[in-house]
């Protein structure tokens, strides 16, 4: 029987090729995946990256690069279904991600991408 609380992702993890799995998918087991709280950043093609949204703030170590940002710590790649869910990758798209996180960047902690960073906004009244 199969269990509709698991879902197939792609794992990345700094220093490591990534990888397939099936991980469960509720509030803790996506915090066990990232290392703690966590954030969603969009993909062009309807995935998700779910990444550690202190990463940096907690020296975790820079993993790969995604847009104009570094992620640190561990992160996954997952399917978005219409309701907003995770869901699990299809074979496409896993495929498409084992190919553009494979290569294993080097970070000297110097780019200004690495530095965290907070957003102050202001509201008049």
């Amino acid at each position: 029987m199969k269990d509709d609380n698991k879902i197939r992702v792609l794992k990345i993890e700094p220093g490591k090729m990534p990888y397939e799995k099936e991980m469960v998918n509720d509030l803790e087991g996506i915090q066990a995946e990232v290392g703690g709280f966590f954030e969603c950043v969009y993909l062009e093609d309807g995935c998700i990256a779910v990444v550690n949204e202190e990463g940096k703030l907690n020296g975790m170590e820079l993993n790969r690069r995604i847009g104009n940002d570094i992620i640190a710590g561990p992160f996954f790649i997952c399917g978005d279904s219409e309701d907003g869910e995770f869901v699990s990758l299809t074979d496409v798209e896993c495929e498409k991600y084992m190919g553009e996180f494979k290569g294993i960047p080097e970070f000297s902690g110097d780019e200004p991408e690495a530095q965290p960073r907070m957003t102050f906004i202001s509201f008049k009244y």
